[in-house]
């Protein structure tokens, strides 16, 4: 009985070691990914590239996160990091550019992310009343210092990073990060591959051309998808993306047509979309939909 509770025990032990391991993963050389921790409060995924004389991260995470990934960069190379690289300017993607900052780097994203930043940032960063390992009050707000119209590329002849503005679409800056030698695509919360849905809310939001972006980045020839929240994947999930906001758009639009209420909406059938199985965010994404077909 004890040798198989230890042996349980043991093997239980190697699980979390592997998965703990597991968090930061080499796509290719130079070329890293740390996958975000939902139960940490360290949701997106958030990746770097080693170039010959620095380092570029992509998304800076939650500030708790930012100081692990942090750790995790200095691992693997002793280069400085001189550039991240926000997808957009929600927070568990931008708030912890501080961090990066302190240490020399610059925060890059599109003119219309930073614009946001600067109207939006502030006021989402002083109604967290968050406390603990999770309070924002040890660290600070950092805007991007260098901005791009609509695309912009890191390029040493090791790698290169293209980065182009998609927006608007989960919030009017979008942008994403691909890796054409590589062939992966960093896309932030234009795509997410998870169970928890996806973020339909912001103000600025434009669902349709959301759709037209992802219909864009299906063309592009990508091996590798990370996805702002969830597993790694490729073309398959930038279209299961697309199939459930579409599958979202067309329900809420007809609902409105026939006077039904976010909440009759919500209660229909995505349950094809694994992006899906959580209803109460289903909810919020129907309302969000909802209330600017209504305006």
């Amino acid at each position: 009985m004890k040798r198989a509770l230890f042996a349980t025990l043991f093997a239980a032990l190697l699980f979390t070691a592997a998965g703990a391991g597991n968090a930061v993963r080499e796509l290719a050389p130079g070329v890293f990914v740390r996958m975000g921790d939902r139960t940490r409060n360290q949701p997106a995924n958030c990746g770097w590239v080693i170039f010959k004389d620095y380092v570029v991260v992509i998304d800076a995470n939650f500030p708790w996160g930012a100081r692990e990934i942090l750790a995790e960069i200095k691992k693997t190379t002793n280069k400085p990091i001189r550039f991240v690289f926000n997808t957009h300017y929600h927070g568990d993607h931008a708030y912890g550019s501080s961090v990066f900052a302190d240490q020399g780097a610059a925060i890059v994203c599109s003119q219309a992310c930073g614009e946001e930043s600067r109207a939006k940032g502030q006021t989402g960063w002083d109604r967290s009343t968050a406390t603990g390992e999770f309070s924002l009050k040890p660290y600070r707000l950092a805007h991007p210092a260098l901005t791009f119209a609509d695309s912009m590329a890191f390029d040493d002849g090791e790698h290169r990073i293209e980065l182009q503005l998609m927006g608007p679409g989960h919030s009017r800056g979008d942008s994403v990060a691909y890796l054409p030698k590589e062939k992966i695509l960093f896309t932030g919360d234009l795509a997410v591959n998870w169970d928890f849905g996806n973020n339909f809310a912001d103000g600025d939001a434009d669902h349709a051309n959301w759709l037209h972006a992802l219909e864009r980045m299906m063309l592009w020839d990508v091996k590798t998808l990370v996805p702002g929240h969830g597993d790694l994947g490729g073309i398959q999930e930038l279209r299961a993306q697309y199939s459930y906001l579409k599958a979202v758009l067309d329900a809420v639009s007809s609902g409105v047509q026939h006077g039904q209420s976010p909440e009759q909406i919500a209660a229909g059938d995505f349950s094809a979309h694994r992006i899906a199985k959580d209803k109460e965010r289903n909810l919020v994404s129907v309302r969000a939909i909802y209330n600017k077909l209504k305006k």
